[in-house]
C-alpha cells in the first residue's frame, strides 16, 4: 500500500509548495488531506488514518503542538499504528537549535528540496521499521511515541520566547480564584500541587487553595525544574512528590491521586510511561 499522509499548514501557498516537494522527493506518498488548523487536523488525522503528519507549530486557534497533544490520546492504536510527525516551522536560528539538540526531523519553511529529502529518507526508513513484522506493535507504539515526546519538546522550546527568564522559580505571582484580581498573591512554589490549563489561564493548585495565572503553560515549563514537575498531560503538571498513587481503569487509562487534593489527575498516553515501572 501507499503510504499516507496529512497536511496542516494555514498558509495557502506554503502549503500547495509543501505538497509540491514532496511529490518530486517522495512520489509513491498520497496526501490524503490540507487543512489550515489544529481543530481540522485532528479531526481529519482521525477520520483518514494517515502514516505522517506534517504540522505547523503556528496556527491560528489550536497550534500544532496542541493538535498533536490532543491527537496522541485521541489516536486508535487498535485500528492503526500512530503515524510519524514532522513538524514545520518557519527558518530561525532558536527553532533549528532547538530541533537539532534532540537529533529529530522537521521541515523549515520556505522549503528545501535537499532537506526535505533528508526528512524523507528518514520517515521512509521509520515506517519500513515500523512495518517489520520483526517488531512487537507494543515496541513500534512506544518508540513513535518517544518520537512524539521528543518533538514536542524541541517545538516547546522553540516556540518560547528567546532569551526568556529560564531561571527555576521561586514564587508565583497569582490572583486566588474567584476573587476581584485586584490583590495579587506570591505563592511559594514548594507549595504547588499541580498546574492545568484552563481557557485563557493556567490554574494554580496548592494542597488548600487555588489560584490563576495568566501566563500560557508552554512558557511557564522552562521555569520550573522538571525533576520536581512532571508534565502528565497536554494541560497539566504535577509536583511528583505529590503523586499518591496511579490508577489504571478497565479501558487503561491512568489516573493520579495527589496528596490533599480530592481530584483525579489524567495521565496522557505520551506521558504513561513515567508510571510504567509502578
Amino acid at each position: 500500500m501507499k503510504p499516507t499522509a496529512l497536511i496542516a499548514e494555514d498558509e495557502p501557498l506554503l502549503a500547495q509548495a509543501l505538497r509540491a516537494e514532496l511529490a518530486a522527493a517522495w512520489p509513491e506518498l498520497q496526501v490524503l488531506a490540507v487543512v489550515g488548523d489544529g481543530q481540522s487536523a485532528v479531526r481529519e488525522a482521525l477520520r483518514l488514518l494517515p502514516q505522517v503528519l506534517f504540522f505547523d507549530i503556528r496556527m491560528p486557534g489550536q497550534d500544532g503542538l496542541g493538535a498533536a497533544a490532543e491527537l496522541a490520546d485521541a489516536w486508535p492504536a487498535d485500528e492503526a499504528p500512530m503515524p510519524q510527525l514532522v513538524f514545520v516551522t518557519a527558518y530561525d536560528e532558536y527553532a533549528a537549535r532547538a530541533f537539532d539538540a534532540q537529533a529529530i526531523d522537521y521541515v523549515l519553511k520556505p522549503v528545501q528540496a535537499e532537506r526535505l529529502q533528508r526528512t524523507v529518507a528518514r520517515l521512509q526508513q521509520a515506517l519500513e521499521l515500523r512495518n517489520s513484522p520483526a517488531v512487537p506493535a507494543d515496541d513500534a507504539l512506544a518508540s513513535t511515541l518517544s518520537q512524539w515526546r521528543k518533538l514536542l519538546a524541541a517545538a516547546g522550546g522553540a516556540a518560547a520566547l528567546p532569551g526568556a527568564d529560564t531561571a527555576p522559580l521561586k514564587l508565583i505571582a497569582a490572583s486566588e480564584a474567584g476573587s476581584s484580581g485586584n490583590t495579587v498573591r506570591m505563592v511559594p512554589i514548594d507549595e504547588v500541587q499541580y498546574f492545568e490549563a484552563a481557557d485563557k489561564y493556567v490554574r494554580v493548585l496548592t494542597r488548600s487553595h487555588e489560584y490563576l495565572i495568566r501566563t500560557p503553560l508552554k512558557q511557564l515549563l522552562p521555569q520550573l525544574d522538571p525533576k520536581v514537575f512532571w508534565q502528565v498531560h497536554r494541560a497539566i503538571v504535577v509536583r511528583s512528590e505529590a503523586i499518591e498513587s496511579v490508577h489504571r481503569d478497565e479501558a487503561g487509562k491512568m489516573n493520579l491521586d495527589l496528596r490533599g487534593r480530592k481530584e483525579k489527575i489524567p495521565v496522557s498516553r505520551l506521558y504513561a510511561h513515567l508510571f510504567r515501572a509502578m
